[in-house]
């Protein structure tokens, strides 16, 4: 029996052919770039604070697109990923909090199967019981690590966990673990924000964690979804040469646009300077950011830099 193959919202964003990945290859041998500049670790580090924090909301960048959540006393892990290397690339800089500091784990949200966001080494060194919510057609291989309690969703879909709703939101990407498995499983983003019975209660802490993804209209969508969002956790790197992969990455300027678009609060960037997966560095796709944030205008309070290790607290 065939197995389902997904699709993103634009039919014209397909995955790329084997023909453009060598032309890729064969393009980037010309290239020299200055791989150096490094982000940084977090001077103060506050693993107390997440090992007995109960009430504040709590962002702390781990690296690339691993973070650390707390919102309403649980513990949450997207896509983690504490690999040394990510194929023949050695990882640049150390993960701003080992596995070992991590407080036990409520709930994980996988964005898609990549290799860069699903490890399965890390999954399994998490310490708790944690829900693992998952994007549709990737709940088996997660169950068969071990994973007893597996949510698997479709875009648009929902769960509730305690006092959290998880919203798995539609991304423009593409997956594949092996040479036939190609977009058997989906990609997407995730809104975490407290329950709607307890909107009443103040002013939520709304975070969109965006995935992989690459500038598609359904940014828009998603804002107007789910509007007051108060933190988009947005991929900034990955983008070079764009002819390749503009159709999975957003450049630094898209993701300025979409974090306009989804209309969040406040913009905190990931998925640079941890691995070297394209040609551009970390201090090409900050320089950027930062260029684009300028030409727009925009309040430089809105831009949330975190080292590795760094942990913001919602106000």
């Amino acid at each position: 029996m065939a197995r389902q193959r997904y699709s993103n919202l634009d039919p014209n964003a397909k995955t790329k052919t084997w023909k453009e990945v060598r032309r890729w290859q064969k393009e980037r041998k010309g290239k020299v770039k200055d791989v150096s500049y490094r982000i940084g670790q977090a001077e103060h580090k506050q693993q107390e604070l997440l090992r007995t924090n109960k009430h504040d909301v709590t962002i702390t960048w781990i690296g690339h697109s691993t973070f650390l959540l707390q919102v309403d006393g649980m513990t949450i892990v997207t896509d983690p990923v504490w690999a040394t290397r990510m194929g023949f690339s050695p990882r640049l800089e150390a993960p701003g909090l080992t596995i070992e500091e991590i407080p036990p784990v409520d709930v994980i949200l996988l964005s898609h199967a990549h290799y860069d966001h699903l490890h399965v080494g890390s999954l399994k060194k998490l310490r708790g019981t944690p829900y693992v919510l998952v994007p549709e057609g990737l709940g088996s291989k997660v169950r068969k690590l071990g994973f007893r309690t597996v949510y698997e969703l479709p875009w648009w879909g929902s769960q509730t966990i305690s006092q959290l709703e998880f919203h798995f939101v539609p991304a423009q990407h593409w997956t594949r673990r092996t040479l036939t498995d190609t977009n058997t499983s989906l990609w997407g983003g995730w809104i975490v924000k407290p329950s709607s019975a307890r909107q009443g209660e103040g002013e939520s802490q709304t975070i969109y964690f965006a995935g992989d993804s690459g500038y598609f209209e359904g940014f828009r969508e998603i804002g107007a979804r789910f509007p007051g969002i108060s933190y988009a956790l947005m991929p900034i790197g990955a983008y070079e040469p764009e002819w390749f992969m503009g159709m999975q990455h957003v450049s630094p300027e898209e993701a300025v646009q979409a974090f306009l678009d989804v209309g969040a609060k406040q913009f905190i960037p990931m998925h640079y300077g941890a691995f070297r997966l394209a040609d551009d560095t970390a201090k090409e796709a900050l320089d950027r950011l930062l260029a684009d944030w300028q030409r727009r205008g925009l309040d430089a309070s809105l831009l949330r830099l975190l080292k590795h290790g760094e942990t913001l607290i919602a106000e």
